[in-house]
């Protein structure tokens, strides 16, 4: 009997779970979704150039674009930040284009982490980083959209999981030795779906680097950048014009 009664309990218990979790991803979504489509209407225009990020920020984004290009007849070049990317460009069947034939980009929209009062931002969540950090930096206009969590006055606040780097395997080690030097704690990223650590598009490995304070992070993004066998940090040091960050009932704020 208690065995059945136990057994109620944790299913009950356990549908409880599913509905919260559920409930609180509909109400990021909807964050997510606001703060896309309001980057997209007011930064897209007609023969563009576009740089697309990475994430699931993005999809709202992309899936905005492909609407307007369908209804506004909008002639719009897409340049994508990772895989992930460059499969909804031709999911939504946009035009597909890279930095070869297009250096300069007319916007880039990418999502974020966390993203401080002084609009420095932490990204990399999804082992991006790099690529995203090379399309941003080819924009005129480089805006970050997320749901309204990632709103913080500190770095830190908001992302507990420490600052993505992309370091090449073999020097992983010696690197992460370097990172606790500076009052850093790195941690290798390790796969959910597969043995050993997480892999990036350019075959690399994700440290996460813990932190307890608050840094000169433009100073902090540099000396890591200094290490040899990093590849770059997830760090975006003043690149960013616009963080646009979406509510549950649909609003945003603008920063």
């Amino acid at each position: 009997m208690h065995f059945f009664t136990n057994a109620l309990l944790f299913r009950s218990s356990s549908l409880q779970l599913c509905r919260s979790f559920s409930t609180g991803k509909v109400i990021m979504d909807a964050g997510k979704r606001a703060a896309a489509r309001y980057a997209v209407d007011n930064f897209v225009k007609d023969n563009q150039v576009l740089g697309i990020g990475s994430g699931s920020t993005i999809m709202f984004a992309v899936e905005r674009i492909a609407e307007r290009v369908k209804d506004e007849k909008m002639n719009l070049l897409c340049v994508p930040s990772s895989f992930q990317a460059q499969q909804l460009i031709t999911q939504y069947k946009l035009h597909l284009t890279d930095l070869d034939r297009h250096p300069e980009l007319d916007v880039a929209i990418d999502g974020a982490d966390d993203v401080d009062s002084d609009l420095n931002v932490i990204k990399g969540g999804g082992g991006c980083l790099t690529q995203e950090k090379i399309v941003a930096s080819c924009a005129k206009q480089f805006v970050v959209i997320a749901d309204d969590r990632k709103d913080s006055k500190q770095l830190g606040e908001s992302w507990k999981k420490g600052i993505p780097v992309e370091v090449i395997p073999m020097a992983y080690v010696p690197v992460m030795k370097k990172m606790e030097k500076l009052g850093l704690k790195p941690v290798l990223r390790m796969a959910k779906a597969k043995a050993g650590p997480v892999v990036t598009d350019n075959s690399n490995f994700i440290v996460d680097c813990l932190f307890d304070k608050v840094y000169d992070w433009k100073e902090l993004n540099t000396q890591l950048n200094l290490i040899p066998g990093v590849v770059e940090t997830g760090l975006f040091i003043e690149m960013v014009e616009c963080a646009i960050f979406g509510k549950e009932d649909g609003s945003v704020n603008r920063r």
